[in-house]
């Protein structure tokens, strides 16, 4: 960074600065300069100075800090707040300006012309910047706006014109479109699609509207050149085209990088635009199919295999839980087949049948209750776990382990050693 002028030379810089800039206020002479520096802050006019210069910069970029103008309870210590953010945001490179202690920063007279000399120069190199690009925007609009006359010059087969200017090549242009329509019949070209002449206003309008639709456009034109990329990439899968496949990228590299995803439809579409675009034409129309059919249009397709999906042909899952039955007369508790004809009962009958199912039974009839108490427990945890469930949750076997004896004494009929071995 070069190093500052002395103090003379910086007010001079600084006044310079100000004229050039535009700069109307009271501190265009050089005493006034600096005795408003000498007062700093306390000074109404240096704090003008630097809020006018603060705004011109934030109409020229885009920041967030700005430096607002002094109210009647704002006191000195938020105004340096608000400099020091700006001078931060704007990457100051004096350091003395926006680091140490923040009451500090502006006591000194050199540190206001400090201030003073960067707002104004950056000011300047902004607008400088500013005007620049206004001035290259408008020299290509007109550049574009030249190209697009030479190129009607050039289909009218009218020789090039050494002038730049656009009037001359318009007034020409006109006079060799009415000598061509003199020469051909009067519903050659058709009518205009619009019959009355656009305002400044409906042309901008107009464009904001094309330029929301270019907008669209380019985004689906971009989806389905991706699914254009993505669908020749899968033919490539296959055995036979792997061997291919420079020989597909020779064919359809050079098809693929002359679409683009940018619309060229203008406003001057619209303008040129005849009645007759307002009819819809079939696609299927003989006229529209002798510029779309192609190759592949021949090519049919083999009997594809029904791959199904229909809801009406799914067949519903099958249920979770076994149907419940309406509960049987009588109880779980075994009658005795006399009882039920009412013959008399023998000593001791009365008794084994209110002792369970299968009291006094043989070797065999307590396998067969085993049995039977397998297939009651497996009934059982199918209904706490699921139908499909149970198998892969725990075993029959340890499921008994888990139910106290006793309960399998209800089951077995004894409470001793049929339950011992179950466990």
């Amino acid at each position: 960074m070069k190093e500052l002028a002395p103090a003379g030379k910086m007010e001079c810089d600084i006044l310079d600065a100000l004229e050039a800039l535009g700069y109307t206020g009271p501190l265009l002479e050089e005493g006034a300069l600096n005795k408003a520096a000498e007062n700093g802050l306390s000074s109404p006019e240096f704090f003008e100075l630097c809020v006018w210069l603060s705004s011109q910069i934030k109409s020229l970029c885009n920041m967030e800090e700005s430096i607002t103008a002094a109210d009647g309870d704002k006191d000195i210590e938020s105004f340096q707040l608000e400099i020091s953010g700006f001078l931060r945001e704007m990457a100051c490179p004096y350091s003395s300006l926006i680091s140490g202690d923040i009451k500090d920063r502006l006591r000194e007279k050199e540190d206001c012309l400090k201030l003073l000399l960067f707002l104004s120069t950056e000011l300047q190199a902004l607008k400088i910047l500013h005007s620049k690009k206004m001035k290259g925007s408008h020299l290509e609009k007109h550049n574009e706006i030249y190209q697009e006359v030479q190129a009607i010059c050039d289909a009218l087969g009218l020789p090039n014109s050494s002038s730049s200017e656009i009037p001359p090549l318009l007034t020409i242009v006109e006079q060799k479109i009415k000598d061509i329509l003199s020469k051909v019949q009067n519903n050659h070209v058709g009518k205009s699609l619009l019959t009355k002449p656009l305002n400044s206003e409906q042309v901008e309008r107009l464009e904001k509207i094309n330029d929301a639709l270019q907008s669209e456009y380019e985004c689906r034109r971009r989806m389905l050149m991706k699914r254009l990329d993505v669908t020749i990439q899968s033919f490539g899968w296959s055995d036979r085209a792997k061997v291919k496949t420079d020989d597909i990228a020779r064919i359809y590299q050079p098809k693929r990088y002359a679409l683009s995803p940018k619309s060229t439809i203008t406003l001057a579409h619209l303008l040129a635009a005849r009645e007759d675009l307002s009819k819809i034409m079939r696609t299927s129309s003989g006229s529209t199919r002798e510029n779309t059919v192609c190759a592949i249009n021949k090519v049919l397709m083999g009997r594809v295999p029904d791959r199904g999906g229909r809801p009406t042909e799914i067949e519903p899952p099958p249920p979770e839980m076994p149907p419940w039955q309406k509960r049987q007369d009588g109880g779980g508790r075994a009658e005795s087949p006399k009882r039920k004809e009412g013959l008399p009962l023998r000593e001791g009958e009365e008794e084994n049948s209110n002792k369970g199912l299968w009291a006094n039974r043989e070797p065999e009839g307590s396998l067969r209750a085993l049995m039977f108490f397998r297939y009651q427990l497996t009934s059982l945890k199918q209904v706490i776990f699921g139908i499909h469930e149970a198998p892969r949750m725990c075993s029959v076997g340890h499921f008994c382990k888990q139910i106290p004896f006793k309960l399998v004494g209800l089951f077995v009929g004894t409470r001793g050693q049929h339950s011992r071995t179950l466990s």
